[in-house]
């Protein structure tokens, strides 16, 4: 995202790119339904985040719109100075555990699909960490 567009305070920035995530997951970006780069408050140590948008019903007995279903990401600002080894950590570790992720939850049995599921990738004192969080 351009510098004019931002909408993150200049001591902020986001450590991937829609290019980045778009090289790692390839054909796999067709089940991605959202993409977001959160501009909100601070995340702590998560640094990207994936949702399993499952095909529940809501707003009383509807259904969920089905191109709804599938996989939303969240990029999560870290401070500007963190942004270049963020992003090397994240290109060489999440995205490749991502596009896994992905991979699996379109492989899933239906129990799994039809229930909501996270997973975050959290950065701490220069190690990255992954879990699902149900």
């Amino acid at each position: 995202m351009s510098a004019r567009n931002r909408r993150l305070p200049r001591h902020r920035a986001w450590p991937l790119t829609t290019t980045d995530i778009n090289e790692c997951l390839g054909t796999s970006m067709t089940r991605v339904t959202d993409l977001r780069f959160l501009t909100g408050h601070d995340s702590g140590t998560i640094v990207l985040g994936a949702e399993w948008i499952a095909p529940h019903p809501v707003n009383y007995g509807r259904g969920m719109d089905p191109d709804m279903v599938g996989v939303r990401i969240d990029v999560h600002p870290v401070d500007a100075t963190e942004r270049a080894a963020t992003r090397a950590a994240l290109r060489a570790q999440a995205l490749p555990q991502l596009h896994e992720w992905i991979t699996q939850a379109i492989a899933a049995d239906e129990t799994w699909q039809l229930t909501p599921h996270q997973h975050y990738w959290r950065l701490t004192d220069g190690r990255l960490t992954h879990r699902d969080e149900t």
